[in-house]
């Protein structure tokens, strides 16, 4: 067991040498010891013992008939009444009495999926179809399990189910809940009205049926469920939606109805986080473990907010910044000097004032960040947006250069404008589309860049409708999916924007905020109809990435010719095959990038100004490396270029501003450009940063101080310089020019 709240593995889970008989077997490893003798047989069976079918059968049935007389009827009355445990053990008991029953398998998969372990059910309900490959109840489970994991094959499980069985009406049902998860608001109807025909009394039928009413802002519908499980799935939909409010107000009315229902009391719990009402959120989130509801959600979620005595937060009348104090004093005045840009920018951009201040929580700990988008459907994200509060990875977080810090922010604030804008009813598409769209707005340099996934998907016409683009964050068919959906959105909002104009954009958004769906908007604002869209943009799409498209086989092979070539020291080859591939995929900037292969070949033959011209390449695209551009920095300084220097070593500010040499460096160039108040953020850094040499640290900020005119200010970091190395010549001058013993100037220059 992974855990004390985890119940038993089921039979077959970790033993899967042998298929008939030996899941029951290994369910004998969870009983308790008093059984341990009557295990005997079976076990060494297992272990290289007779394997004869007829051995393991008839083990089978004398390991059975020892048994106490045990029903499925049992197994449910105690899952139902919440004895996980003893229902285990009688589930136990039935499959090794039973083992040719995919039933008593199926059973026990949809109990272990309640309890939070759909690992465990999935391996169930494959054993079931082992022994019963057309069993509907078993397919539906495995539908389920994708369901709750938000795979992209639950539809067809589901579909599989009911080819089976057309009467089952729960397979019906999600169909409907996974059209209306992927915003196909007229497939939900009609998967939900078919739910109907078959159960007129449908719970989970009449949920979906009613969510499309609320989500059109109807306040009444007569689809309304009346019934508890019903809200939980309404508050579901209203999450996806990033409705919080609603969804939280959905939650607390199934609550109302069933004060038992722990699953919606964990789900308003993560909703209250998500809105920062954390003492609200650990009342419902405690209440739900305390009743035995201890998912992973619900306890991650208790320990990330036991861990907030960690955090500090900074606030101005605009911002509320959230950081970790072991990085508080490094991070604070670059991240909250972008925040208050972004926000003036997009207020202008989007004619839309923000009511209330933006909150920005930043986690060095990528698991802690995980936490906060529990439940939520995407892959990989590096940052989150609700409603008026971002979480989001630091870039300690991150190995260094694997991703952009400011990019990601100012993306998640502009959800933070198109959601409070259209009142929360822009679809994922469009706002994801919109925020990738604005990280290159702000910068060419910044956003992702065109990657082979993206490459794959374009090539081999694996985009999706845009009517249909929810599906690929919400339903992915595998986790590239997310990553080309980013891509494909804001491809689209680019191409909007070039064909028709920032102000579409603006009346799509006003047309969201009104309800209308995707390809009615298409219709209106574009005046074409969405799959007229769709050619059109694949067109413009396919033209601008013809040539990476085309020759990118080409280009992979000729980047492993120039690896060997660099490997091997033949200079001139990487030289000749690196300018000739280059360009064929100029995007690329990973690891293993042309433009530093020829960085690295010119160097090694003498010619720094050809390096130099492949890193400033290499910086202007997008690359990220630390290291490279610490490298073009270094040497635009030795060549006397200090202002591109100083523009360089900004842009790794951006993206990962943890190292002590970027700081000082930076400093120096602008201390010597008398910029005083750039100097002293840098030094400030610095100091932050815990460099190897505090007491030179203390020094060049005292310098930073001196030319900013704040005399007690140096005073005190000259102090601090001389108690660490108290023969610290310079110091001591510097402090006695403050003292009035000597000029000032010429303790400016280091």
């Amino acid at each position: 067991m992974a855990r004390s709240s985890e119940l038993p593995v089921p039979c077959g889970a970790h033993t899967r040498a042998c298929r008939v008989g030996a899941p029951a077997e290994a369910c004998l490893k969870a009983k308790k010891s008093r059984d341990d003798s009557r295990l005997s047989t079976l076990d060494s069976l297992r272990h290289g013992g007779s394997s004869s079918g007829g051995t393991r059968a008839l083990a089978l049935v004398l390991f059975a008939s020892m048994l106490p007389a045990q029903t499925l009827q049992e197994a449910e009355t105690l899952w139902k009444a919440r004895r996980y445990q003893d229902a285990n053990a009688v589930f136990q008991k039935l499959v090794a009495r039973e083992p040719r029953n995919s039933t008593v398998r199926v059973r026990w998969g949809r109990m272990f999926l309640e309890h939070w372990q759909a690992d465990e059910a999935d391996r169930l309900f494959n054993e079931a179809l082992e022994l019963k490959a057309n069993d509907a109840e078993a397919m539906l489970g495995k539908a389920l399990v994708s369901a709750e994991l938000y795979g992209g094959n639950a539809a067809d499980f589901a579909q599989k189910a009911l080819r089976i069985d057309p009467k089952l009406v729960e397979a019906q049902e999600l169909l409907a809940r996974l059209a209306l998860e992927d915003d196909n608001q007229t497939k939900a109807d009609v998967e939900a009205k078919k739910a109907l025909v078959l159960e007129p009394n449908s719970v989970q039928a009449k949920a979906v049926l009613a969510t499309l009413d609320w989500l059109a802002d109807k306040k009444e519908s007569p689809w309304d469920p009346h019934a508890a499980k019903g809200y939980e799935t309404a508050g579901h939909f209203f999450m996806l939606n990033r409705r919080y409010e609603e969804s939280v107000a959905f939650y607390r009315k199934a609550l109302d109805l069933d004060p038992a229902l722990d699953s919606a009391r964990s789900q308003l719990g993560l909703n209250l986080m998500r809105l920062g009402r954390d003492a609200q959120a650990f009342e419902q989130l405690k209440t739900g473990w305390d009743n035995g509801f201890q998912d992973d959600a619900t306890k991650n979620s208790l320990t990330l907010m036991e861990s907030e005595k960690n955090f500090v937060t900074f606030k101005t009348d605009r911002t509320v910044l959230k950081l970790n104090k072991k990085e508080a004093d490094l991070l604070h005045p670059y991240i909250e000097a972008e925040m208050q840009r972004a926000i003036a920018v997009y207020e202008k951009k989007y004619r839309w004032k923000l009511s209330e201040p933006v909150k920005v929580e930043v986690y060095p700990d990528h698991e802690d960040f995980a936490v906060r988008t529990l439940g939520m459907p995407g892959l990989g994200a590096l940052g989150v947006t609700f409603g008026n509060v971002i979480a989001m990875d630091s870039p300690s977080g991150r190995p260094p250069g694997s991703f952009h810090w400011a990019s990601v922010m100012w993306h998640e604030m502009s959800h933070v404008f198109t959601l409070s804008m259209t009142n929360f009813h822009v679809p994922r598409w469009f706002t994801e589309g919109i925020a990738v769209h604005e990280e290159t707005a702000t910068s060419p340099e910044w956003g992702d860049r065109l990657g082979p996934d993206e490459i794959a998907a374009i090539k081999n016409r694996q985009l999706l409708p845009v009517a249909e683009l929810d599906r690929g964050f919400v339903h992915p068919v595998n986790p590239q999916q997310v990553v080309v959906s980013y891509f494909e959105a804001g491809k689209i909002c680019d191409y909007i924007t070039e064909k028709w104009g920032w102000d579409t954009i603006l009346a799509m958004l006003r047309d969201f905020g009104a309800s209308d769906d995707t390809a009615g908007v298409i219709r209106k604002e574009l005046k074409v109809e969405p799959a007229d869209f769709d050619r059109q943009f694949l067109a413009a799409l396919e033209g601008e990435t013809k040539r990476t498209v085309e020759n990118f086989d080409r280009w992979k092979e000729a980047v492993k010719r120039v690896d060997a070539a660099l490997a091997g020291r033949n200079y001139d080859e990487v030289i000749r095959l690196g300018n000739e591939v280059r360009d064929l995929y100029p995007d690329y900037v990973e690891h293993h990038s042309v433009y530093e292969a020829l960085a690295k070949a010119y160097l090694a033959k003498g010619d720094k100004a050809a390096a130099v011209q492949q890193w400033e390449r290499y910086v202007h695209i997008g690359g990220r490396d630390p290291d490279t551009i610490m490298l073009l920095a270094k040497e635009l300084t030795a060549e006397g270029n200090r202002p591109e220097a100083a523009a360089v070593l900004e842009r790794l500010n951006y993206i990962y501003p943890m190292r002590t040499d970027q700081h000082q460096d930076l400093g120096e160039i602008l201390l010597g450009q008398d910029d005083a108040r750039g100097a002293i953020r840098e030094f400030q850094a610095l100091l932050a940063a815990k460099p190897i040499d505090m007491a030179q640290a203390h020094y060049d900020l005292a310098r930073a101080f001196h030319l900013n005119h704040q005399p007690e200010d140096a005073r005190n970091e000259l102090i601090d310089a001389m108690e660490i190395a108290p023969g610290f010549r310079p110091a001591q001058k510097l402090l006695l020019q403050l003292s009035g013993g000597e000029q000032d100037e010429p303790a400016i220059k280091k």
